[in-house]
């Protein structure tokens, strides 16, 4: 595989789509985390609002980044419907976080967490720190269902041409 390849042709290949969308994920969330501290910092809007602008501000990012590098083509011709979807798997992606999290939560949605108020990691972490790994297994897990989802539901496979063969998306 070359660098060219890897960074800078279109392609089907999963593992390279995979490895793009990292790059774009890390980028998403720079800008997000950006726009939540300086608006948090800056204007003192409350966290949570912040919070979600800064997640409308990386939601567009990865947009952006994503239909010009990641994925080459998308099933539905109309940018709007096609960002709508690409949101709506963002947005579930949020839920899902927040689901994850739960559990490991001092001031949850439903109270103190089952992990905190049975202390199941002990003295490996305080209880007020179990969030941290809650949100490590949210990262990984919503990573994978944006990705997979986005790339199965809303884009579809381009033929490449490469000695007259398109590539194949299983490899």
């Amino acid at each position: 595989m070359t660098i060219k390849k890897l960074f800078f042709e279109e392609t089907n290949h999963t593992g390279i789509q995979f490895f793009r969308s990292l790059f774009v994920g890390g980028i998403a969330t720079v800008a997000d985390m950006a726009v939540l501290i300086f608006l948090r910092e800056l204007f003192g809007m409350p966290e949570g609002l912040a919070a979600v602008f800064g997640f409308i501000v990386g939601l567009a990012v990865n947009y952006i980044v994503s239909t010009f590098w990641v994925f080459a083509k998308a099933k539905v011709k109309n940018r709007i419907i096609d960002f709508i979807g690409f949101a709506v798997i963002g947005i579930i992606g949020l839920g899902l976080t927040q689901l994850i999290i739960e559990p490991f939560a001092v001031q949850g949605m439903f109270g103190t967490g089952i992990f905190v108020s049975n202390k199941i990691f002990g003295k490996l972490l305080p209880p007020d720190k179990y969030y941290i790994i809650g949100k490590m297994l949210a990262v990984v897990l919503v990573y994978m269902w944006n990705f997979f989802a986005r790339k199965f539901i809303l884009y579809r496979k381009v033929e490449i041409k490469d000695d007259n063969k398109a590539e194949d998306d299983t490899k």
